[in-house]
């Protein structure tokens, strides 16, 4: 099963990035650093961040950018932006917008960007070499492109969680969109779709990244059952009493990660860099 726009926009969902909107900014802290240092944005520049979501890394940069230059993040689904927005104006940011837009089909004029970034974004795309040949009609002669990626499946965060629900049902298969996830999780399939666009200096990055939850297991846990979209199929596994087992079979898992106060796992990313023709 696909994972479609009302999915990422469902009411559990943005309840949920609404009520652990603190632990999931401090969480994805590490990978927001790493792709800004990738980016490399200087003063002046005007950047477009794709698939934006509640407004990383798009802040970040804009506060880099000593209230010069331009960020425009835009994304498929309005509840986020809205918190992003939000986000924006508490810091008293006044270069930077958010707007509702699809990938596939930009609003914007040819060679009107500096730099273009998308975090955890990329890897959904419905037609990811459209969004690629889009991003090359925006950006300008030599700008850059920065990205970070899901890394392969085998990692401490998913291995506690979705590979718990695996183990728990033997013929049980990853969903299709919790495969998109991982695409990119060996390098060199997306240096290609890349060269294919338009792109060159490329450049593929396997980081592993602090992956921290600040809280406790359960409020993890459902945390990420109400977040994960990809997972949904592998979460809706089984009965009322199989699914109990399921819940105490994971946080017996993650419980190896907590020192009491904190899930301290790690994650891997594949950071991508690359420069328009």
């Amino acid at each position: 099963m696909s994972v479609k726009t009302s999915d990422w926009n469902s009411f559990s969902r943005t309840n949920a990035m609404e009520q652990w909107r603190r632990q999931s900014a401090m969480m994805g802290a590490n990978l927001t650093e790493a792709i800004v240092l990738a980016a490399a944005p200087v003063p002046g520049m005007n950047v477009l961040d794709v698939a934006c979501g509640s407004g990383e890394p798009a802040i970040t940069i804009a506060t880099q950018l000593e209230s010069t230059g331009q960020v425009t993040g835009v994304d498929i689904s309005e509840d986020p932006i809205k918190v992003a927005r939000e986000r924006a104006a508490s810091r008293g940011l006044t270069n930077i917008k958010f707007e509702r837009a699809d990938v596939h089909k930009l609003p914007f004029p040819d060679h009107s960007f500096d730099l273009l970034t998308c975090r955890l974004g990329l890897m959904f795309f419905e037609e990811i070499p459209k969004a690629l040949r889009e991003f090359n009609r925006v950006l300008k002669p030599g700008a850059r492109v920065a990205f970070a990626c899901w890394g392969p499946m085998q990692q401490p965060y998913f291995d506690a969680t979705a590979g718990v629900i695996l183990a728990q049902f033997p013929n049980a298969t990853i969903p299709e969109a919790a495969r998109k996830t991982f695409q990119f999780g060996k390098t060199g399939k997306l240096s290609t779709l890349l060269k294919a666009s338009g792109f060159h200096d490329i450049e593929e990055d396997l980081q592993t990244l602090p992956w921290v939850w600040h809280g406790t297991p359960e409020q993890f846990w459902e945390y990420f059952q109400a977040v994960t979209i990809p997972m949904r199929d592998l979460l809706d596994l089984g009965n009322d009493a199989q699914r109990r087992d399921r819940d105490l079979a994971v946080l017996s898992a993650v419980r190896q990660f907590y020192d009491g106060q904190k899930l301290d796992f790690t994650a891997v990313f594949n950071i991508t860099t690359a420069t328009r023709d």
